[in-house]
């Protein structure tokens, strides 16, 4: 912790001119014309009513909203992490544990207005941040309601909670807007990539992403109360048999990113949606693979473990 870092702390998105601000929105509106958020690039014109592979068009898809207790330490405090969760994905993730809001849809397109008011509400509730989870193919939409939300007094960081999956001309809009990115990190491997998320440009695309993210926020600060205001938040799931590549990606972290990365070593895995019936992910891990992938990020000289 640098309190001096943490003294006077404003959030990003207030230090930024109207202009600015309004100028990003038009450059992200712009890019729905002919998609290109994420790396999936659809080029599909989503102002026109047409759905590429997020099955979103240009208004914003909601599935929920809370306080939540059961984000990293650091976001929660004691009040929680103000949460939305965004509807639909640019991911495929056949062992999604939140599968119903990401590959069936659950949720309902609203308003800007109504999304700015929801961020009104979770900042009146005391959260100590905006968790947007998955919101990497609505950022337009975010963006737009982000203004609306700012008239009506936000004032809190923004945490950009996202699969890793992401485009760097979309992440350079949001430079000077986010103060939190929390990527996943969830393979090494192109092929593990491509057989559980479609995608098999996941390594070098999140390799460069989180070499983005970073730039622009640098290491996660932490204030007096052990909150988090600023900076790059890393998590990697630790899949059956090794599948995620955990040794690499932690390399990864320590020798291109910063030794200093707040990393969270998660042991959570559990089977959904598909891997029920796809060996080797149809278990959850052991004890003993955890404990390897904890092993390797200390030996690899990582500072900062939050372990789940």
């Amino acid at each position: 912790m640098d309190k001096e870092k943490t003294k006077g702390f404003i959030a990003a998105y207030l230090k930024l001119s109207r202009k600015t601000l309004k100028g990003k929105i038009r450059s992200a509106e712009e890019i729905l014309k002919s998609c290109t958020l994420c790396p999936r690039n659809c080029r599909i014109d989503r102002t026109a009513g047409k759905l590429g592979f997020c099955k979103t068009g240009d208004k914003p898809f909601v599935s929920s909203y809370n306080p939540h207790f059961g984000e990293e330490r650091p976001l929660v405090g004691s009040h929680g992490s103000g949460t939305i969760f965004f509807t639909h994905c640019n991911l495929g993730c056949l062992f999604c544990q939140n599968w119903t809001i990401s590959h069936l849809g659950e949720g309902s397109i609203i308003l800007f207005e109504e999304l700015a008011g929801i961020m009104i509400t979770l900042q009146n509730y005391g959260c100590h941040n905006i968790n947007l989870v998955t919101p990497t193919h609505q950022v337009p939409m975010i963006l737009k309601a982000l203004e609306i939300a700012i008239d009506k007094g936000l004032n809190i960081p923004i945490v950009y909670n996202c699969g890793g999956y992401e485009s760097l001309e979309a992440l350079k809009i949001l430079d000077g807007i986010i103060d939190i990115y929390m990527p996943d990190f969830k393979y090494s491997d192109p092929d593990a990539a491509l057989k559980y998320s479609r995608a098999k440009d996941y390594p070098q695309t999140a390799k460069a992403a989180i070499k983005e993210m970073h730039r622009q926020v640098g290491d996660l600060i932490i204030d007096d109360r052990g909150v988090a205001l600023r900076g790059l938040l890393v998590r990697h799931l630790v899949l059956p048999e090794g599948l995620a590549g955990t040794e690499e990606i932690i390399k990864f972290i320590t020798e291109e990113i910063s030794p200093n990365t707040y990393t969270n070593i998660m042991a959570q895995y559990y089977p959904c949606y598909k891997a029920v019936s796809l060996p080797p992910i149809d278990r959850m891990i052991t004890n003993e693979e955890y404990r390897k992938a904890v092993k390797a990020a200390l030996d690899a000289g990582l500072k900062r473990l939050d372990r789940l």
